[in-house]
């Protein structure tokens, strides 16, 4: 048949079906759904909350607690800071007390001991005025039953070696020294005479004898008949300050360091040489500092 030939309606519908052939068919694509699980009940949920609930009330019931105690200890150690502020407050006022005590004894103290050294300067010159007139012989034999008046004698006999012009008048007081006990060493013979004068020439006397004699002040000069060739010494009497600086001080001469070492009125002198100045021995430091000297 030919195309011609066919009527205005059958063209159509072979044009719809011509279409038709030509479009692809619309598909409508469905996507499949995972299935879902199973949905809890309204019930399990309740209670699901009740113990989030719980659990959360007892962790606050619990850090309520905690922060109570915690800050029941911080009270407490804020009490205790606060004592420990208060007492080291009052230590800090009590060591200021005590400090400015101290300090107050120990300027006390310092007058204490200048008044003191002061005193016992007074002594020591009193003791020597009182002494300005005596001697002191060493090293004398004791006579048996040995008495006043062979005490007397001896110091007559030594005037008259020497040369002195002195009598018995002149002799105030005469003893010698007791020994706690009995001993080889026979204690000194302590003379208080009448005038320093007197005392001043016998020991220049002696002095004199002993230099220009080979054989020194003895026993024998003294008139005894014991023990006749012992060295006897004469010498001021010092005070127990005076012949301790006086001992100390012949380690300067020993020392070489020093020529001359005497006394003179209870006091203590010293002098390297010739030229050099005399030094008035006044303490035992004094001593050291000097031997220490170069």
């Amino acid at each position: 048949m030919d195309s011609s030939e066919l009527n205005p309606q059958n063209q159509i519908e072979l044009s719809d079906q011509l279409d038709e052939q030509n479009t692809p068919p619309n598909y409508v694509s469905l996507r499949n759904k995972r299935p879902r699980e199973t949905e809890t009940s309204p019930s399990e949920f309740a209670r699901f909350k009740e113990e989030i609930k719980e659990l959360i009330s007892t962790l606050m019931r619990n850090q309520s607690q905690k922060i109570e105690e915690i800050t029941d200890s911080l009270k407490e150690i804020k009490h205790t800071n606060s004592n420990i502020e208060t007492s080291i407050s009052l230590l800090t006022s009590q060591n200021e007390d005590f400090c400015r005590k101290i300090e107050a004894l120990e300027q006390q103290a310092k007058r204490d001991m200048e008044y003191i050294s002061i005193l016992e300067e007074r002594i020591e010159d009193l003791q020597r005025s009182s002494r300005k007139s005596s001697i002191e012989l060493k090293n004398v034999p004791r006579k048996q039953n040995e008495c006043r008046s062979d005490l007397m004698n001896m110091i007559t006999n030594l005037a008259k070696t020497v040369k002195v012009d002195m009598c018995s008048r002149d002799i105030k007081d005469i003893f010698r020294l007791k020994t706690r006990k009995e001993s080889e060493k026979t204690p000194p013979i302590i003379i208080e005479l009448s005038s320093t004068l007197i005392k001043t020439d016998l020991l220049k006397k002696t002095k004199e004898f002993n230099s220009k004699n080979k054989t020194k002040l003895q026993a024998k000069h003294l008139g005894l008949t014991i023990k006749e060739d012992t060295p006897v010494f004469i010498s001021e009497l010092l005070t127990a300050k005076g012949a301790r600086l006086h001992f100390l001080s012949r380690d300067l001469v020993k020392s070489k360091k020093y020529k001359y070492c005497w006394t003179s009125f209870g006091k203590v002198f010293v002098r390297k040489d010739d030229n050099s100045k005399i030094i008035l021995i006044q303490s035992e430091s004094q001593i050291h500092d000097l031997l220490q000297e170069r």
